[in-house]
């Protein structure tokens, strides 16, 4: 961890600019930040790309989440972070609410200016942490849409096994509904990380954190008869080790793993509209409908915190409560 003095020199050397996360390009920094503002924005933004190893998502939305806090300072007339106290704080959230932000936003916005603030001050930027004593909104989470099991079979089944094409959508339904993985984990898999022998993958998770998965006897087949049958037919020059190809044979992106549920999901009558972490939501509650305990299905999820994994218990219930509710004469 570098220390404050080095920090404050580090920041007046880059300016305004700093290193996109991921990418080798630059972007500027808000230009109307007091210098030591600005300088401890992008030492934080390294910290959180760097020492974190937190996703390009991640860093963005708590970069500019916590541009928003230090505009907010600098408007009061804060020029250095030193004036950042709780009294700050809950004027820039009072006023994002005054200005419309959603419950949920502001818990967002809250939890990244603690992280700032906790890290501002282990490094010295800052005498005390004042992020400590703020209180946010807890967010309202809404229960996911799920399918029902009989559904989850008949949207795996609309997947046409006919062409190169079909036989890849085949695997990449059965593998998002056999194993749970995010679809950014799905995207990114090589050929290496699948142990057919075992019916393991290797997936690189958030924070670049890896976890061995199982799947399906159903998804271990379909990725057989894709890579038998159908990767060969759509590999290319620029198809490397990825296991999932598209059409031209490059590894297949986000965007089209999500049409393709969509559209999945969209040939299976009554089934509500969702994409990729909806079959994500969808697998966890019918794991945990199974008889499967809470900590496993958290491992297998790959989440952090056991109360993120919580969420699908209510899911279940819920499903529980709507049963009773059109089936018990009383209800």
């Amino acid at each position: 961890m570098l220390d404050a003095r080095t920090i404050r020199t580090h920041g007046r050397r880059v300016g305004m600019t700093t290193r996109r996360p991921g990418t080798g390009s630059r972007r500027a920094m808000p230009a109307e930040l007091p210098p030591d503002l600005a300088g401890a924005l992008t030492t934080f933004e390294r910290y959180l790309r760097l020492e974190r190893g937190l996703s390009t998502h991640t860093v963005r939305a708590y970069t500019a989440d916590v541009a928003s806090l230090l505009r907010h300072l600098s408007a009061l007339s804060g020029t250095s972070l030193a004036d950042l106290d709780i009294r700050v704080l809950r004027s820039w959230l009072a006023k994002l609410r005054t200005l419309g932000a959603a419950r949920s936003s502001l818990a967002r916005r809250g939890a990244a200016a603690r992280v700032f603030t906790a890290w501002a001050a282990h490094a010295g930027w800052l005498h005390s942490d004042p992020g400590a004593l703020l209180a946010s909104p807890t967010a309202r989470r809404a229960l996911p849409a799920v399918l029902r099991p009989d559904q989850a079979a008949a949207v795996v089944e609309a997947a046409s096994e006919d062409s190169p094409l079909g036989l890849r959508d085949r695997a990449m339904i059965e593998l998002l509904y056999g194993s749970a993985v995010r679809v950014g984990e799905l995207v990114g898999l090589d050929l290496g990380d699948l142990d057919g022998t075992r019916d393991l993958l290797r997936v690189l998770g958030k924070g670049n954190k890896e976890r061995m998965v199982p799947i399906s006897q159903p998804a271990a087949t379909a990725v057989r008869i894709y890579l038998a049958q159908g990767r060969p037919s759509l590999a290319g020059p620029t198809s490397g080790t990825a296991l999932l190809l598209g059409a031209r044979g490059a590894r297949v992106d986000p965007r089209e793993a999500r049409r393709v549920v969509h559209r999945l999901v969209a040939a299976v009558s009554g089934t509500p509209d969702m994409g990729p972490h909806g079959l994500r939501h969808t697998a966890a509650t019918h794991l945990l409908e199974g008889g499967a305990d809470l900590r496993s299905v958290q491992d297998l999820l790959g989440h952090a915190s056991l109360a993120t994994t919580q969420l699908y218990t209510h899911v279940s219930v819920e499903r529980l409560a709507a049963v009773y509710r059109q089936a018990h004469p009383r209800a």
